[in-house]
């Protein structure tokens, strides 16, 4: 229950009555995004019901006309890397953020194990690239380019990696840490199933003065662990899901200043849309349950949360 059961862009929604910045979003696969069934239903499938997909220059003015007038691109692959790197420079409204993925570098690192997803490993042509060198690759990339601002998203999930595999994540992770101390660049973490793992990383390694659990998943007690030492939690749809009261909960007992919101495009699209393609243009509805979770002036919650994206990523 509460998933849409149409298809394609969703419609507009509703603009922000103060722009904010959606701090976590894939345009390297917003872009590229396709329904099943798109060459025999094209006419079906588009924004609106139109039969175009928006391009990344659409997608940029569509997200810009309802107050999302800034993004914060994350590459985690080898290839998104590369296209991170080359579209922050060509658009104003980006920054970008790179990094190996956990479930990237457990293929780069020649692991293939049946993880707690039960999914048979899938490695790609890119995952020969050693995992050094794909680190190597990420260094190079943030020391090269002066509008890369963060290393993520990187950090552990348990779910997808099994025994093997979550030493290399763990690994991965330390690496990326410590490359952001180095750079001066804010960390995103992605963190599934394994929250005291990587809570026991960052204390033990010392994180980054700013620290973003991207997708924050946890609960109060994940929330308030974060607030004592100064992290940062990004909430996305899943805030607004009907069965996620944790999240809520989690929202409600953090201070205003450590509060970030982004969309995780093109992945976890805010209720009622789940199950349809998500756009920076829907980062409304997240920051519309965020402020309800909070009993907070949905205006009064968008000017704190671009001041805060601007004090952990710098200007745009």
């Amino acid at each position: 229950m509460g998933r849409s059961r149409e298809r394609g862009w969703p419609a507009t929604p509703e603009p922000l009555p103060v722009p904010v910045v959606d701090n976590h979003t894939h345009l390297e696969t917003v872009v590229g995004w396709r329904a099943p069934g798109w060459d025999d239903e094209r006419a079906d499938h588009g924004a609106d019901g139109g039969d175009e997909w928006p391009d990344l220059a659409a997608h940029l003015s569509r997200a810009a006309e309802v107050g999302v007038t800034r993004m914060v691109q994350v590459g985690c692959d080898v290839e998104a890397v590369r296209w991170t790197d080359a579209a922050v420079r060509a658009h104003a409204e980006l920054l970008g953020a790179v990094a190996v993925h956990p479930n990237e570098a457990v293929l780069h690192a020649g692991v293939h194990e049946v993880a707690p997803d039960g999914l048979e490993p899938d490695p790609q042509p890119w995952h020969d690239l050693p995992l050094d060198e794909a680190l190597d690759l990420v260094a190079t990339t943030a020391r090269g380019n002066p509008r890369i601002r963060a290393i993520g998203e990187t950090g552990l999930d348990f779910f997808r990696a099994g025994p093997r595999g979550r030493a290399v994540q763990r690994e991965a992770f330390r690496a990326h840490v410590a490359l952001a101390k180095e750079l001066g660049l804010a960390l995103q973490i992605h963190d599934r199933d394994a929250h005291d793992e990587v809570v026991e990383v960052l204390l033990r390694d010392g994180a980054p003065e700013r620290t973003v659990f991207h997708c924050f998943s946890g609960g109060e007690d994940l929330a308030r662990l974060a607030a004592e030492h100064g992290w940062y939690c990004s909430f996305a749809g899943p805030v607004s899901f009907p069965a996620n009261e944790h999240l809520r909960d989690a929202a409600r007992v953090l201070p205003a200043e450590l509060l970030l919101v982004e969309t995780d495009a093109p992945y976890l699209t805010v209720h009622p849309l789940r199950g349809r393609p998500n756009a920076p243009y829907l980062l409304p509805g997240t920051v519309r349950a965020l402020a309800a979770a909070r009993d907070e002036d949905v205006a009064g919650l968008c000017v704190t949360l671009a001041r805060t994206s601007q004090e952990v990523y710098g200007s745009w």
